[in-house]
């Protein structure tokens, strides 16, 4: 008779961890897994508020892909986003360029990454709030200064509104986000650069690099990954945005047609009374996913090919 195997206390003491595993695993499926899951369902039905859900197959993502006014959403959500990330980019990548420089060697790394990073800290409807208030076309002081400058040179100034005008409304508020985002992107290109050994730029500059080779032959190359990671989430988070743009528009100003985001737009069918479509704005995030998947991995294909 095979004696039976003797389990070792090791093992007994181990098998507690599903145990304290298991509540994150089931809030996890509860509120991460199932929501996505049902979302995917619900676009496959017409269902509007309540009642029964019953199957159109792909009518919705059909009606996605040939509605105007979703690729109109999604044309201003790609304009703010791209006037936001040139800003915010370029930015951070000049502050990265200047505290990473051996020559320079700035002192107070620590203390200007808070001051940078600190209107990321703010609550998107506080800085709704200041903004409304400081762009006010009539009593806000962005156009009380401007105006006091005209009257100092003997000029007239008409004052701009900022938010309520069509022309100047998403690039407004493109500027926003950018000074909310750029202080993120620099810590995150900073991280980068200090994991680079600094023996690689003291040699180049004992060598006689310029800071532009230093930077162009070295830094760039070497960071390509955080660089990657950076341009990845700022897509993802660009193409989701929502807050401001809800915050400081008002459906009811000749500007909302031109700062309506996609997130805003499935908002509308999603929660909003009086429009809301269940199934179809389960449709508009799927459909919204699948092209953020896209782009993302043509980002990351286009920084992973010269490592090939």
């Amino acid at each position: 008779m095979v004696a039976k195997k003797k389990r070792s206390k090791l093992t007994a003491y181990n098998n507690w961890g599903y145990f304290f595993v298991a509540p994150f695993v089931v809030v996890f499926l509860i509120f991460s897994v199932y929501p996505v899951l049902r979302t995917l369902y619900l676009s496959f039905t017409d269902l509007k508020v309540m009642g029964d859900a019953h199957f159109v197959a792909f009518a919705n993502y059909k009606r996605v892909f040939t509605d105007k006014f979703f690729w109109k959403a999604l044309w201003n959500t790609v304009r703010i986003w791209s006037v936001n990330i040139v800003l915010q980019l370029g930015l951070a990548f000049l502050l990265m360029m200047v505290f990473s420089d051996v020559k320079y060697k700035m002192a107070g790394l620590p203390v200007f990454r808070v001051l940078y990073y600190l209107p990321n800290l703010i609550a998107a409807t506080s800085v709704a709030f200041l903004f409304n208030t400081l762009l006010d076309w009539r009593y806000g002081t962005f156009n009380i200064m401007i105006n006091g400058i005209y009257k100092l040179v003997g000029a007239r100034y008409n004052p701009v509104d900022w938010l309520g005008s069509p022309s100047t409304a998403g690039y407004t508020l493109a500027v926003i986000q950018s000074w909310m985002w750029f202080g993120n992107s620099f810590i995150m290109l900073m991280a980068g650069v200090q994991g680079v050994s600094k023996d690689y730029f003291e040699a180049a500059a004992i060598d006689g690099a310029g800071r532009w080779t230093i930077f162009g032959k070295i830094t760039l190359p070497l960071i390509r990954p955080i660089m990657m990671y950076v341009a990845v989430t700022s897509l993802i988070g660009g193409l989701q945005m929502f807050d401001l743009p809800f915050l400081m528009s008002n459906a009811s100003s000749p500007s909302y047609g031109s700062v309506q985001t996609v997130m805003m737009y499935l908002y509308k069918f999603g929660f909003t009374a009086g429009t809301i479509q269940t199934g179809y704005a389960s449709a508009v995030a799927y459909a919204l996913f699948l092209i953020i998947l896209l782009v993302s991995l043509l980002q990351i294909k286009m920084f992973t090919r010269k490592e090939a």
